[in-house]
Protein backbone atom coordinates (compact mmCIF):
# COMPACT_ATOMS: atom_id res chain seq x y z
CA UNK A 1 0.00 0.00 0.00
CA UNK A 2 1.32 3.84 -1.13
CA UNK A 3 0.97 5.70 1.96
CA UNK A 4 2.17 8.93 0.19
CA UNK A 5 0.05 11.65 0.67
CA UNK A 6 -2.21 9.99 3.25
CA UNK A 7 -0.29 11.43 6.49
CA UNK A 8 3.65 12.79 6.99
CA UNK A 9 5.88 9.68 6.36
CA UNK A 10 8.90 11.11 8.49
CA UNK A 11 9.36 12.73 11.81
CA UNK A 12 10.43 15.98 11.07
CA UNK A 13 7.40 16.09 8.12
CA UNK A 14 5.19 15.94 11.15
CA UNK A 15 6.70 18.18 13.33
CA UNK A 16 6.96 20.97 10.28
CA UNK A 17 2.93 20.15 9.39
CA UNK A 18 2.56 20.68 13.64
CA UNK A 19 4.19 23.61 13.69
CA UNK A 20 2.94 25.35 10.74
CA UNK A 21 -0.78 25.21 11.18
CA UNK A 22 -0.56 24.61 15.56
CA UNK A 23 2.07 26.16 16.55
CA UNK A 24 0.51 28.05 19.26
CA UNK A 25 -0.73 24.35 20.66
CA UNK A 26 1.50 22.70 23.72
CA UNK A 27 3.01 20.11 22.08
CA UNK A 28 4.26 18.18 25.61
CA UNK A 29 3.42 18.78 28.89
CA UNK A 30 5.77 16.71 31.35
CA UNK A 31 7.67 16.69 34.76
CA UNK A 32 10.29 19.15 33.20
CA UNK A 33 8.12 22.12 31.95
CA UNK A 34 5.78 22.13 28.70
CA UNK A 35 6.46 23.10 25.39
CA UNK A 36 4.94 24.42 22.61
CA UNK A 37 4.60 22.86 18.80
CA UNK A 38 6.69 26.33 17.44
CA UNK A 39 8.81 26.65 20.10
CA UNK A 40 9.68 22.64 20.04
CA UNK A 41 10.22 22.89 16.38
CA UNK A 42 13.06 25.26 17.05
CA UNK A 43 14.60 23.47 19.42
CA UNK A 44 14.49 20.28 17.18
CA UNK A 45 16.48 22.86 15.11
CA UNK A 46 19.08 23.18 17.59
CA UNK A 47 19.71 20.43 18.98
CA UNK A 48 19.81 18.86 15.53
CA UNK A 49 22.87 21.19 14.70
CA UNK A 50 24.30 20.10 18.00
CA UNK A 51 24.27 16.47 17.33
CA UNK A 52 25.37 17.06 13.45
CA UNK A 53 28.59 19.19 15.60
CA UNK A 54 28.73 15.69 17.31
CA UNK A 55 29.88 14.19 14.33
CA UNK A 56 26.13 12.24 13.75
CA UNK A 57 25.25 11.42 10.32
CA UNK A 58 22.57 9.49 8.78
CA UNK A 59 22.35 5.73 9.84
CA UNK A 60 24.24 6.20 13.47
CA UNK A 61 22.70 4.82 16.29
CA UNK A 62 22.33 7.29 19.18
CA UNK A 63 20.90 5.93 22.71
CA UNK A 64 19.11 7.79 24.69
CA UNK A 65 18.74 7.44 28.72
CA UNK A 66 16.82 9.82 30.01
CA UNK A 67 12.98 10.25 31.96
CA UNK A 68 10.14 11.01 30.27
CA UNK A 69 9.56 14.77 29.13
CA UNK A 70 10.04 17.49 26.19
CA UNK A 71 13.62 16.78 26.15
CA UNK A 72 13.49 13.28 25.35
CA UNK A 73 10.61 14.14 22.58
CA UNK A 74 13.00 16.72 21.33
CA UNK A 75 16.24 14.63 20.97
CA UNK A 76 14.34 11.94 19.78
CA UNK A 77 12.86 14.36 16.92
CA UNK A 78 16.00 15.77 15.98
CA UNK A 79 18.07 12.41 15.96
CA UNK A 80 15.43 10.94 13.56
CA UNK A 81 15.41 14.27 11.18
CA UNK A 82 19.21 13.43 10.30
CA UNK A 83 18.33 9.96 9.49
CA UNK A 84 19.83 8.54 12.07
CA UNK A 85 18.69 6.15 14.36
CA UNK A 86 17.07 6.19 18.32
CA UNK A 87 18.02 3.72 20.95
CA UNK A 88 16.02 4.25 23.64
CA UNK A 89 17.39 2.75 26.77
CA UNK A 90 15.17 1.02 29.27
CA UNK A 91 15.72 3.07 32.71
CA UNK A 92 15.03 0.53 34.77
CA UNK A 93 17.78 -1.85 33.43
CA UNK A 94 20.58 -2.86 35.66
CA UNK A 95 24.21 -2.64 34.76
CA UNK A 96 24.32 -5.67 33.32
CA UNK A 97 20.90 -4.98 30.86
CA UNK A 98 22.29 -1.59 30.30
CA UNK A 99 25.76 -2.73 28.79
CA UNK A 100 24.04 -5.52 26.44
CA UNK A 101 21.50 -2.61 25.15
CA UNK A 102 24.58 -0.29 24.45
CA UNK A 103 27.14 -3.21 23.42
CA UNK A 104 24.24 -4.70 20.79
CA UNK A 105 23.15 -1.46 19.43
CA UNK A 106 26.39 -0.22 18.46
CA UNK A 107 25.68 2.99 19.98
CA UNK A 108 27.50 5.99 18.84
CA UNK A 109 26.79 8.47 21.05
CA UNK A 110 24.92 8.19 24.44
CA UNK A 111 22.94 11.12 26.10
CA UNK A 112 21.52 10.13 29.19
CA UNK A 113 20.84 11.80 32.90
CA UNK A 114 23.64 10.97 35.56
CA UNK A 115 19.90 9.52 37.81
CA UNK A 116 16.57 8.51 36.60
CA UNK A 117 14.59 7.94 39.38
CA UNK A 118 16.47 5.37 41.91
CA UNK A 119 18.88 4.34 38.81
CA UNK A 120 22.53 5.67 39.26
CA UNK A 121 23.29 5.32 35.26
CA UNK A 122 26.64 7.38 35.93
CA UNK A 123 27.69 5.16 38.13
CA UNK A 124 26.36 2.28 35.74
CA UNK A 125 28.25 3.13 33.18
CA UNK A 126 32.00 3.50 34.90
CA UNK A 127 31.18 0.29 35.97
CA UNK A 128 30.68 -1.28 32.96
CA UNK A 129 32.63 1.05 30.76
CA UNK A 130 35.92 2.30 32.37
CA UNK A 131 37.16 3.94 29.90
CA UNK A 132 34.23 7.19 30.53
CA UNK A 133 36.61 8.27 33.67
CA UNK A 134 39.50 8.59 30.79
CA UNK A 135 38.99 8.64 27.43
CA UNK A 136 36.81 6.48 25.15
CA UNK A 137 36.59 4.36 23.17
CA UNK A 138 36.48 1.20 25.52
CA UNK A 139 37.59 -1.90 24.74
CA UNK A 140 34.46 -3.25 26.13
CA UNK A 141 32.46 -0.86 23.92
CA UNK A 142 34.23 0.01 20.71
CA UNK A 143 31.76 1.79 18.86
CA UNK A 144 30.61 4.03 22.23
CA UNK A 145 32.68 7.47 21.06
CA UNK A 146 30.58 9.89 23.02
CA UNK A 147 28.81 9.92 26.31
CA UNK A 148 26.66 13.04 26.75
CA UNK A 149 25.88 13.41 30.82
CA UNK A 150 22.88 15.16 32.03
CA UNK A 151 23.47 16.13 35.68
CA UNK A 152 26.69 17.75 37.86
CA UNK A 153 28.92 13.85 37.61
CA UNK A 154 30.38 13.98 34.49
CA UNK A 155 33.16 12.00 34.03
CA UNK A 156 36.24 13.24 32.24
CA UNK A 157 36.01 11.15 28.93
CA UNK A 158 32.36 12.32 28.73
CA UNK A 159 30.64 15.78 28.35
CA UNK A 160 28.16 17.87 29.59
CA UNK A 161 25.23 18.64 28.14
CA UNK A 162 26.26 22.49 28.13
CA UNK A 163 29.63 21.43 26.07
CA UNK A 164 27.45 19.29 23.74
CA UNK A 165 24.84 22.57 23.24
CA UNK A 166 27.41 24.87 22.42
CA UNK A 167 28.71 22.78 19.27
CA UNK A 168 25.18 23.94 17.88
CA UNK A 169 26.65 26.00 15.45
CA UNK A 170 25.17 26.30 11.52
CA UNK A 171 21.64 25.03 10.69
CA UNK A 172 21.30 21.75 9.65
CA UNK A 173 18.63 20.88 7.14
CA UNK A 174 16.43 17.12 8.21
CA UNK A 175 17.28 15.07 5.74
CA UNK A 176 15.27 11.52 6.78
CA UNK A 177 13.29 9.51 4.22
CA UNK A 178 10.54 7.25 5.17
CA UNK A 179 12.72 4.15 4.36
CA UNK A 180 15.16 4.92 7.00
CA UNK A 181 15.15 3.09 10.46
CA UNK A 182 14.37 5.80 12.83
CA UNK A 183 15.08 3.63 16.00
CA UNK A 184 15.81 0.26 17.36
CA UNK A 185 13.50 -0.97 20.01
CA UNK A 186 14.80 -3.67 22.37
CA UNK A 187 12.37 -6.35 22.87
CA UNK A 188 11.88 -9.62 25.10
CA UNK A 189 11.27 -12.48 23.02
CA UNK A 190 11.29 -16.03 24.18
CA UNK A 191 15.38 -16.08 24.70
CA UNK A 192 17.26 -14.70 27.12
CA UNK A 193 18.34 -11.95 24.70
CA UNK A 194 16.27 -9.26 23.74
CA UNK A 195 16.25 -8.35 20.67
CA UNK A 196 16.70 -4.75 18.47
CA UNK A 197 13.31 -3.81 16.38
CA UNK A 198 14.24 -1.80 13.51
CA UNK A 199 11.45 0.48 12.45
CA UNK A 200 11.37 2.94 10.11
CA UNK A 201 9.83 6.47 10.02
CA UNK A 202 7.10 5.00 7.88
CA UNK A 203 6.52 2.11 10.06
CA UNK A 204 6.22 4.80 13.00
CA UNK A 205 4.29 7.56 11.37
CA UNK A 206 1.98 5.58 9.87
CA UNK A 207 0.95 3.65 12.67
CA UNK A 208 0.53 6.43 14.67
CA UNK A 209 -1.93 8.79 12.67
CA UNK A 210 -4.32 5.32 11.70
CA UNK A 211 -4.13 4.52 15.76
CA UNK A 212 -4.27 8.62 16.72
CA UNK A 213 -7.20 8.72 14.23
CA UNK A 214 -9.13 5.77 15.06
CA UNK A 215 -8.93 6.82 18.75
CA UNK A 216 -10.15 10.38 17.91
CA UNK A 217 -7.44 12.12 18.75
CA UNK A 218 -7.92 15.54 16.98
CA UNK A 219 -6.28 19.27 16.89
CA UNK A 220 -6.35 20.70 20.57
CA UNK A 221 -6.69 17.07 22.42
CA UNK A 222 -4.80 16.69 25.84
CA UNK A 223 -3.89 12.83 25.80
CA UNK A 224 -2.56 11.80 29.09
CA UNK A 225 -0.03 8.66 28.58
CA UNK A 226 2.21 7.51 31.55
CA UNK A 227 4.13 5.07 29.44
CA UNK A 228 7.21 5.07 29.12
CA UNK A 229 9.03 7.04 26.31
CA UNK A 230 11.80 4.06 26.18
CA UNK A 231 8.60 1.82 24.84
CA UNK A 232 7.01 1.62 21.58
CA UNK A 233 4.11 2.75 23.09
CA UNK A 234 5.61 5.50 24.11
CA UNK A 235 7.12 7.29 21.16
CA UNK A 236 4.52 5.57 17.91
CA UNK A 237 1.13 5.40 20.47
CA UNK A 238 2.28 8.89 22.76
CA UNK A 239 4.61 11.09 20.68
CA UNK A 240 4.23 10.49 17.35
CA UNK A 241 0.35 10.03 17.85
CA UNK A 242 0.15 13.35 19.40
CA UNK A 243 2.20 14.99 16.64
CA UNK A 244 0.45 13.45 13.60
CA UNK A 245 -2.37 15.25 15.19
CA UNK A 246 -1.97 18.35 16.50
CA UNK A 247 -2.46 17.41 20.25
CA UNK A 248 -0.82 17.98 23.44
CA UNK A 249 1.04 14.82 25.22
CA UNK A 250 0.68 15.10 29.36
CA UNK A 251 3.41 12.36 30.51
CA UNK A 252 4.88 11.78 33.36
CA UNK A 253 8.02 10.47 34.53
CA UNK A 254 6.55 6.82 35.46
CA UNK A 255 2.72 5.98 36.16
CA UNK A 256 1.77 6.40 39.24
CA UNK A 257 -2.32 6.36 39.74
CA UNK A 258 -3.04 9.23 42.09
CA UNK A 259 -0.87 11.79 40.02
CA UNK A 260 -2.29 10.45 36.56
CA UNK A 261 -5.43 11.30 38.19
CA UNK A 262 -4.58 14.98 39.19
CA UNK A 263 -3.23 15.59 35.78
CA UNK A 264 -6.12 14.27 34.13
CA UNK A 265 -7.98 16.46 36.05
CA UNK A 266 -5.65 19.75 36.16
CA UNK A 267 -4.73 19.43 32.23
CA UNK A 268 -7.94 19.45 30.86
CA UNK A 269 -6.92 15.55 29.24
CA UNK A 270 -9.82 14.34 26.83
CA UNK A 271 -7.77 10.73 26.12
CA UNK A 272 -5.25 8.28 27.98
CA UNK A 273 -3.80 4.74 27.54
CA UNK A 274 -3.15 2.34 29.19
CA UNK A 275 -3.26 -1.66 29.55
CA UNK A 276 -5.60 -3.63 32.10
CA UNK A 277 -3.15 -2.66 35.20
CA UNK A 278 -2.94 1.01 34.39
CA UNK A 279 -6.67 1.17 33.70
CA UNK A 280 -7.87 -0.70 36.85
CA UNK A 281 -5.54 1.66 38.89
CA UNK A 282 -7.23 4.46 37.78
CA UNK A 283 -10.70 2.77 38.76
CA UNK A 284 -9.84 1.87 41.62
CA UNK A 285 -8.41 4.27 43.54
CA UNK A 286 -9.78 5.31 46.70
CA UNK A 287 -9.93 9.03 45.47
CA UNK A 288 -10.56 8.66 42.27
CA UNK A 289 -14.26 10.79 43.01
CA UNK A 290 -12.32 13.84 44.00
CA UNK A 291 -10.70 14.50 40.54
CA UNK A 292 -13.19 16.05 38.04
CA UNK A 293 -12.03 14.23 34.56
CA UNK A 294 -13.41 15.43 31.40
CA UNK A 295 -12.24 12.40 29.16
CA UNK A 296 -13.53 11.51 26.03
CA UNK A 297 -11.35 8.75 24.52
CA UNK A 298 -9.05 6.47 25.30
CA UNK A 299 -6.71 3.69 23.62
CA UNK A 300 -6.89 0.39 25.52
CA UNK A 301 -5.07 -2.93 25.73
CA UNK A 302 -7.69 -4.73 27.83
CA UNK A 303 -10.17 -7.20 28.46
CA UNK A 304 -14.25 -6.20 27.60
CA UNK A 305 -14.74 -5.92 30.90
CA UNK A 306 -12.20 -3.09 31.84
CA UNK A 307 -13.18 -1.41 28.59
CA UNK A 308 -16.87 -1.39 30.16
CA UNK A 309 -15.80 0.10 33.49
CA UNK A 310 -13.82 3.07 31.72
CA UNK A 311 -16.35 3.70 29.54
CA UNK A 312 -18.74 3.93 31.89
CA UNK A 313 -17.42 5.04 35.13
CA UNK A 314 -14.41 7.45 33.96
CA UNK A 315 -16.71 8.62 30.93
CA UNK A 316 -14.71 7.88 28.14
CA UNK A 317 -17.70 7.05 26.05
CA UNK A 318 -15.61 6.67 23.01
CA UNK A 319 -12.45 3.97 23.92
CA UNK A 320 -11.25 1.94 21.64
CA UNK A 321 -9.20 -1.30 22.16
CA UNK A 322 -6.06 -1.78 20.21
CA UNK A 323 -3.78 -5.15 19.63
CA UNK A 324 0.00 -4.42 18.54
CA UNK A 325 3.37 -5.87 19.12
CA UNK A 326 6.55 -4.15 18.69
CA UNK A 327 7.62 -5.97 15.57
CA UNK A 328 4.89 -4.17 13.64
CA UNK A 329 5.15 -0.41 15.20
CA UNK A 330 2.83 -1.80 17.64
CA UNK A 331 -0.36 -1.26 16.31
CA UNK A 332 -1.84 -4.05 13.85
CA UNK A 333 -5.96 -3.99 14.55
CA UNK A 334 -7.94 -1.13 16.59
CA UNK A 335 -11.96 -0.25 16.88
CA UNK A 336 -13.00 3.47 15.91
CA UNK A 337 -14.37 5.62 18.16
CA UNK A 338 -17.44 6.21 15.84
CA UNK A 339 -18.17 2.87 16.01
CA UNK A 340 -21.22 0.77 18.16
CA UNK A 341 -20.39 0.67 21.86
CA UNK A 342 -21.07 -2.82 21.84
CA UNK A 343 -18.70 -3.71 19.05
CA UNK A 344 -15.96 -1.53 20.85
CA UNK A 345 -16.58 -2.89 24.11
CA UNK A 346 -16.41 -6.78 22.85
CA UNK A 347 -12.61 -6.44 21.10
CA UNK A 348 -13.17 -7.07 17.96
CA UNK A 349 -10.57 -4.81 16.20
CA UNK A 350 -10.35 -4.15 12.07
CA UNK A 351 -6.95 -4.43 11.17
CA UNK A 352 -5.13 -1.22 10.30
CA UNK A 353 -5.65 0.03 6.52
CA UNK A 354 -3.69 -1.62 4.14
CA UNK A 355 -2.59 -4.55 6.56
CA UNK A 356 -3.19 -8.03 6.50
CA UNK A 357 -4.32 -10.41 8.95
CA UNK A 358 -4.62 -14.09 8.87
CA UNK A 359 -4.11 -16.98 11.63
CA UNK A 360 -1.54 -19.82 10.55
CA UNK A 361 -3.07 -22.24 7.88
CA UNK A 362 -5.61 -19.69 7.17
CA UNK A 363 -7.64 -21.50 10.00
CA UNK A 364 -10.63 -18.75 11.20
CA UNK A 365 -12.51 -19.11 13.91
CA UNK A 366 -10.51 -21.16 16.55
CA UNK A 367 -7.61 -19.62 18.20
CA UNK A 368 -4.74 -19.61 15.81
CA UNK A 369 -1.52 -18.00 15.99
CA UNK A 370 -1.76 -14.18 14.64
CA UNK A 371 0.12 -13.92 11.05
CA UNK A 372 0.87 -10.27 9.91
CA UNK A 373 1.92 -8.51 6.60
CA UNK A 374 1.78 -4.93 5.39
CA UNK A 375 3.51 -1.45 5.89
CA UNK A 376 3.97 -1.87 9.77
CA UNK A 377 5.93 -5.00 9.76
CA UNK A 378 9.55 -4.17 11.15
CA UNK A 379 12.80 -3.98 8.73
CA UNK A 380 13.83 -6.79 11.16
CA UNK A 381 15.97 -7.39 14.53
CA UNK A 382 18.94 -5.45 14.56
CA UNK A 383 22.03 -8.09 13.78
CA UNK A 384 20.00 -10.80 14.34
CA UNK A 385 19.84 -12.42 10.84
CA UNK A 386 18.46 -15.65 11.71
CA UNK A 387 16.18 -14.57 14.01
CA UNK A 388 14.51 -11.79 11.55
CA UNK A 389 14.47 -14.57 9.10
CA UNK A 390 12.35 -17.33 11.42
CA UNK A 391 10.14 -13.99 12.73
CA UNK A 392 9.51 -12.97 9.05
CA UNK A 393 8.97 -15.22 6.34
CA UNK A 394 9.95 -15.09 2.41
CA UNK A 395 6.63 -13.56 1.84
CA UNK A 396 6.56 -11.17 4.19
CA UNK A 397 4.34 -12.76 7.06
CA UNK A 398 5.65 -11.61 10.14
CA UNK A 399 4.79 -14.58 13.17
CA UNK A 400 3.61 -12.67 16.25
CA UNK A 401 3.66 -16.25 18.04
CA UNK A 402 0.67 -14.36 19.84
CA UNK A 403 -3.41 -16.29 19.60
CA UNK A 404 -6.20 -14.69 18.32
CA UNK A 405 -9.51 -15.28 16.24
CA UNK A 406 -10.64 -14.12 13.16
CA UNK A 407 -14.45 -13.40 12.34
CA UNK A 408 -15.78 -13.37 9.59
CA UNK A 409 -15.76 -9.73 9.00
CA UNK A 410 -12.69 -9.88 9.37
CA UNK A 411 -12.33 -9.05 12.64
CA UNK A 412 -9.40 -9.58 15.09
CA UNK A 413 -10.10 -10.65 18.37
CA UNK A 414 -6.97 -10.98 20.53
CA UNK A 415 -7.35 -14.51 22.59
CA UNK A 416 -3.55 -15.11 24.38
CA UNK A 417 0.04 -13.68 24.41
CA UNK A 418 3.40 -15.05 23.18
CA UNK A 419 3.61 -18.56 24.23
CA UNK A 420 5.80 -18.31 27.37
CA UNK A 421 6.07 -14.27 28.03
CA UNK A 422 4.80 -12.91 31.00
CA UNK A 423 3.31 -9.56 30.86
CA UNK A 424 4.13 -7.75 33.93
CA UNK A 425 1.97 -4.76 34.25
CA UNK A 426 2.61 -3.86 30.26
CA UNK A 427 6.03 -4.82 30.50
CA UNK A 428 7.11 -8.03 28.38
CA UNK A 429 9.15 -10.55 30.44
CA UNK A 430 11.04 -13.14 28.85
CA UNK A 431 11.17 -15.85 31.73
CA UNK A 432 14.57 -17.30 30.22
CA UNK A 433 16.02 -13.95 30.57
CA UNK A 434 15.09 -14.48 34.65
CA UNK A 435 16.17 -18.17 34.39
CA UNK A 436 19.48 -16.85 33.12
CA UNK A 437 20.09 -14.61 36.40
CA UNK A 438 19.04 -17.35 38.88
CA UNK A 439 21.29 -19.92 36.78
CA UNK A 440 24.52 -17.35 37.56
CA UNK A 441 23.59 -17.91 41.50
CA UNK A 442 26.28 -20.48 42.68
CA UNK A 443 23.76 -22.62 44.88
CA UNK A 444 21.45 -22.81 42.26
CA UNK A 445 21.65 -25.99 39.53
CA UNK A 446 18.19 -25.67 37.74
CA UNK A 447 15.77 -22.73 37.58
CA UNK A 448 12.31 -22.52 35.80
CA UNK A 449 10.59 -19.59 35.27
CA UNK A 450 6.76 -19.32 34.40
CA UNK A 451 3.96 -16.47 34.85
CA UNK A 452 0.83 -16.60 37.42
CA UNK A 453 -2.10 -14.17 37.58
CA UNK A 454 -2.03 -11.03 39.95
CA UNK A 455 -4.79 -8.62 40.49
CA UNK A 456 -2.89 -5.40 40.23
CA UNK A 457 -0.12 -6.61 37.62
CA UNK A 458 -2.29 -9.34 35.45
CA UNK A 459 0.63 -11.45 35.65
CA UNK A 460 4.18 -11.79 38.04
CA UNK A 461 6.92 -13.79 37.48
CA UNK A 462 7.11 -17.13 39.77
CA UNK A 463 10.57 -18.87 39.82
CA UNK A 464 10.96 -22.58 40.76
CA UNK A 465 15.05 -23.91 41.45
CA UNK A 466 16.46 -26.61 42.29
CA UNK A 467 19.61 -26.57 44.72
CA UNK A 468 22.91 -27.37 44.81
CA UNK A 469 23.26 -26.68 48.34
CA UNK A 470 21.22 -24.64 50.84
CA UNK A 471 20.26 -21.15 50.30
CA UNK A 472 16.74 -19.50 51.45
CA UNK A 473 14.56 -17.89 49.43
CA UNK A 474 14.84 -14.52 50.68
CA UNK A 475 18.29 -14.78 49.62
CA UNK A 476 17.62 -15.80 46.08
CA UNK A 477 14.89 -12.97 45.53
CA UNK A 478 17.65 -10.27 47.12
CA UNK A 479 19.82 -11.66 44.22
CA UNK A 480 17.53 -11.13 41.58
CA UNK A 481 16.96 -7.51 42.72
CA UNK A 482 20.50 -6.87 42.44
CA UNK A 483 20.59 -8.25 38.37
CA UNK A 484 16.89 -7.20 37.38
CA UNK A 485 14.77 -4.62 36.75
CA UNK A 486 12.33 -4.63 39.49
CA UNK A 487 9.53 -5.91 36.98
CA UNK A 488 11.56 -8.70 36.26
CA UNK A 489 12.02 -9.96 39.96
CA UNK A 490 10.30 -12.98 40.78
CA UNK A 491 7.24 -12.03 42.97
CA UNK A 492 7.02 -15.53 43.96
CA UNK A 493 10.23 -18.30 44.62
CA UNK A 494 9.97 -21.62 45.31
CA UNK A 495 12.86 -24.28 46.05
CA UNK A 496 11.86 -27.83 44.97
CA UNK A 497 13.47 -31.37 44.81
CA UNK A 498 13.39 -31.70 41.03
CA UNK A 499 11.07 -31.28 38.13
CA UNK A 500 10.12 -34.41 37.15
CA UNK A 501 6.83 -34.75 39.58
CA UNK A 502 5.65 -31.36 38.42
CA UNK A 503 5.87 -32.51 34.54
CA UNK A 504 8.88 -32.72 32.13
CA UNK A 505 8.55 -33.52 28.61
CA UNK A 506 10.52 -36.94 26.64
CA UNK A 507 13.41 -34.70 25.89
CA UNK A 508 13.89 -33.71 29.70
CA UNK A 509 12.33 -29.88 28.99
CA UNK A 510 10.21 -28.92 31.71
CA UNK A 511 7.05 -28.23 30.95
CA UNK A 512 6.09 -24.78 31.25
CA UNK A 513 2.13 -24.97 30.99
CA UNK A 514 2.08 -27.62 34.05
CA UNK A 515 4.98 -25.88 35.62
CA UNK A 516 1.94 -22.56 35.71
CA UNK A 517 -0.40 -24.82 36.92
CA UNK A 518 1.12 -26.38 39.89
CA UNK A 519 2.40 -22.61 40.83
CA UNK A 520 -1.48 -21.15 41.09
CA UNK A 521 -2.54 -24.68 42.72
CA UNK A 522 0.49 -23.45 45.75
CA UNK A 523 -0.69 -20.13 45.71
CA UNK A 524 -4.21 -20.85 46.30
CA UNK A 525 -3.31 -23.27 49.65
Amino acid sequence: MDLTGICPLTTDAALRRAAFVAGELEAVVGPRGRIGYAELSVEVARLRSALYGAGIRRGDHVGLCLGNGPRWVALFLAITSLGAVTIPVNTRFKAAEFEYALRQSDIRLLIMAERVLSSEFTAMLREICPAVDTRLPDPKLPELRQVVVLGGDVPAGARSWADFLAGAREEIAPCAEPGDVALIQYTSGTTSFPKGVLLTHENMCADAFFSATRMGLRAGDRFYSGRPFFHVAGTTLSILACLQQCATLVTAERFEPETALRLLAEEGCTHFAGNDTIALMLLNHPDRERYRLRLRGAWLAASPTVVRRVIEELGAAEAVVGYGLSEASPNVAQSAWWEDEELRVSGAMAPEPGVSVRLRDDEAGPPGEILVRGWNVMRGYYAMPEQTAAAVDADGWLATGDLGELRTDGRLVFTGRARELIRVGGENVAPAEIEAVLHRHPAIRQAAVVGVPDDRLVEVPFAFVVLKHEVAEADLLDWCRGELARFKVPRHLRIVDDFEGIGMTASAKVQKSRLAEHAVRMLAQ
